[in-house]
């Protein structure tokens, strides 16, 4: 309803329009900030003594690929043979399961762990993935190579290109199965990263869960039987991988995958002891897995859409306009002393004209004071703005009845 007050305005920017007197106005938006939701417990940071054997270790939500525990996870480190998570990667994207590779003669003279493949040797490239993960062979791991890149230096060259792409940034390959070699290093949020890219691709995870496979050499003169050796897979319930690895420089390595229930975790030890203590990461890898069962929950953040208050509309045929975002619903696993903080983003005052579902703000969602992710806020409807011939209804609607 139109008030007086308001009435005057409306007349005044009728005479202006009428007196052709155009005078240019800048407005400026003031952000309002409102902090509708606080999930809070302890302010203190929540700290948990694992007791952790590994040198650097870290534990990742695989839906959100939000880092649930780390412990010096960002520091660049050799990763011995889980190395090979991403040599099956690339080989499962670039090649086919029928490939037929043909062994070389630098790929029969790796160290083991090997198959002892024969030079000229002719094999199924969708073999060779079972002997590359169950086994961990190092001479599959060069065919491979081989193989897809045309080279050991081209293949790592496509290792090097998908973890970029992945967002890995202190990942270097330098060779396909992860012996020993300067440069060649990762860190445990970033294999991590790697780890919850291949758990992906259901082809990936059906030859990591396999318990054994046999193949032969395509003349069918020699037979080859491989076996899982991730113990992982049967020490806690919902285990599905991933990979082991050992070497001098990286130690005993184990990336591991469990899902239980609604939550799938991905697990990261490196340089989890030394020899004799090959048990080490089996230990560590249960650490963690029950840290994050134990102690993570989802909790919603988004409703899938809401609508808000109206927000004010300057020089408008309407005084006001309804306002809403909308987004699939956003689960996270979070601690029950983390803190979650809705804020809304919006300028003061709209000016007309206001089109239908212009983008105004911002919600963002913020976790333990850094910012999760952001979802716009929308106008519902439109606003003219006020022009002559509504000044004149205006003017009509008030002094004729």
């Amino acid at each position: 309803m139109y008030t007086y007050g308001k009435l005057r305005k409306v007349i005044g920017i009728g005479l202006t329009i009428i007196l052709i007197m155009i005078v240019p106005v800048n407005i400026v938006y003031g952000n309002i900030i409102q902090e509708e939701e606080q999930q809070a417990g302890d302010e203190q940071t929540h700290q948990l003594a694992l007791n952790l054997h590994a040198r650097s270790a870290m534990l990742m939500d695989a839906d959100s690929g939000r880092v649930l525990y780390s412990k010096d996870g960002n520091v660049p480190m050799a990763m011995a043979s889980t190395t090979k998570i991403m040599t099956c990667i690339i080989a499962l994207e670039q090649g086919k399961w029928e490939d037929i590779v043909t062994v070389s003669a630098n790929a029969s003279m790796q160290p083991k762990v090997k198959l002892y493949m024969a030079e000229n040797e002719r094999y199924y490239l969708g073999d060779l993935l079972y002997s590359l993960m169950l086994e961990s062979h190092n001479d599959t791991a060069t065919a491979i190579a081989e193989h897809i890149g045309g080279s050991v230096e081209g293949f790592a060259e496509l290792m090097n290109y998908k973890a970029k792409e992945l967002g890995c940034t202190q990942t270097n390959f330098v060779t396909p199965n992860g012996l020993d070699a300067p440069e060649h290093k990762t860190t445990a949020e970033e294999l991590g990263m790697i780890a919850r890219y291949a758990i992906a691709n259901d082809t990936f995870n059906g030859i990591t869960n396999t318990p054994s496979h046999t193949f032969s050499t395509l003349a069918g003169d020699r037979t080859h039987t491989v076996t899982n050796l991730d113990q992982f897979l049967y020490q806690m319930d919902g285990a599905f991988g991933v990979k082991t690895g050992f070497t001098g420089e990286a130690g005993y390595c184990f990336v591991g995958a469990l899902k239980q229930g609604d939550r799938i975790l991905i697990s990261v030890v490196l340089g989890s002891g030394w020899p004799p203590d090959r048990t080490w990461k089996w230990e560590d890898t249960e650490k963690l897995m029950r840290y994050g069962l134990d102690n993570f929950t989802y909790r919603e953040l988004f409703t899938q859409m809401r609508e808000l208050d109206t927000i004010r509309v300057e020089d408008g045929q309407l005084e006001q306009v309804a306002i809403f975002y909308e987004t699939p619903s956003q689960q996270l696993l979070l601690r029950n002393d983390e803190t979650v903080v809705i804020e809304y983003v919006l300028p003061d005052i709209l000016q007309a004209p206001v089109s239908e579902q212009q983008e105004i703000g911002k919600v963002i969602c913020k976790v333990n004071g850094e910012n999760y992710m952001e979802v716009p806020i929308y106008t519902r409807g439109r606003v003219a703005k006020i022009d002559l011939p509504f000044c004149f209804q205006k003017v009509v609607e008030k002094f004729l009845p």
